[in-house]
């Protein structure tokens, strides 16, 4: 495919997703009429019209939809096809996209990360938090390689792979946790209990909310946090309470867990994938040190 018509794709993507040719011209830094030109010039060569200007906001026609899913499969293909050239075996260079949902942060990517640095210092990685739609989004479209996330459901293309199961507790200080001797405590309880929470967007605080809710338990929330380490300090200097997955709380000598009765549910931790996807040296460097880092810390099999 001849570079102009790469240009052509790109530019007509480019209107398709702002719906608009100035604001597409201003993305791809260009002039709106020589925009405007080149794809009058991709219409002729297609012999079709590929939008419909008619409108306050600028659509694709019937054809022109299904020119721009195949012009996207296409850019995607290409941009995998070169990163398949470049990719180097010997993991002398290489570079992975990342992306994980956030409490996955604070105790898994961090350890992970440092190893495959060590062992392949010339592989750079990108890593960014997203809630787990995003990630599968992202995956969906070929913006990252692989994902860490939780089981199911997900979308069509996207394949899990079980790494291993995650439990969560009640988290406290020691001089703050309650007295319930050898028995744990009622959830009912969790009522006379502050808490300090993680914020709607994240996965796990829909787990926690699903499960007060289960037994119509109404905590008292106290203090929402959007990070990990923010949650962790609080606790520590305050006398709320929160929840977090046990292998935060393992790294944290400060902190508690406090049996729940009935426990948290568990859920199972995935590696997220594209069906399909080329699967670079990088890529699979990293997957091999993931599988080993969940063996060594003696991980529930999922």
């Amino acid at each position: 495919m001849a570079a102009l018509e790469l240009r052509h794709l790109r530019y007509l993507l480019a209107v398709a997703e702002h719906g608009n040719f100035t604001r597409a011209a201003e993305e791809l830094h260009i002039s709106q009429p020589t925009l405007s030109q080149q794809i009058k010039q991709l219409e002729r060569t297609v012999g079709v019209q590929l939008l419909d200007r008619t409108g306050r906001t600028v659509r694709p026609t019937d054809a022109g939809q299904v020119y721009v899913e195949h012009a996207r499969r296409a850019l995607r293909d290409l941009a995998a096809a070169e990163r398949a050239v470049h990719d180097v075996q010997d993991l002398s260079r290489g570079h992975l996209r990342l992306a994980v949902t956030p409490t996955f942060t604070a105790y898994l990517v961090g350890p992970v990360v440092a190893e495959l640095h060590a062992r392949h210092p010339g592989i750079t990685l990108t890593v960014t938090e997203e809630t787990q739609d995003r990630i599968e989004a992202g995956l969906a479209g070929d913006e990252i390689d692989l994902g860490i996330a939780f089981a199911g459901p997900h979308p069509p293309g996207i394949t899990a792979t079980p790494l291993f199961t995650e439990t969560l507790s009640l988290v406290t200080t020691g001089q703050h946790a309650p007295t319930t001797g050898d028995r744990p405590m009622p959830v009912q309880d969790l009522e006379r209990q502050q808490l300090a929470l993680l914020s709607a967007d994240f996965a796990t605080r829909g787990h926690i909310d699903a499960y007060f809710t289960r037994h119509r338990v109404q905590p008292r929330i106290a203090v929402e946090a959007n990070s990990i380490q923010a949650l962790t300090e609080i606790v520590r200097r305050t006398p709320l309470a929160t929840v977090l997955p046990d292998a935060i709380t393992h790294d944290h000598p400060h902190l508690t867990p406090v049996p729940l009765d009935p426990p948290l549910p568990t859920r199972t931790v995935t590696l997220l994938t594209r069906e399909g996807a080329y699967r670079s040296a990088a890529t699979r460097a990293f997957t091999r040190l993931v599988h080993g880092h969940v063996a060594d810390r003696a991980y529930t099999p999922a």
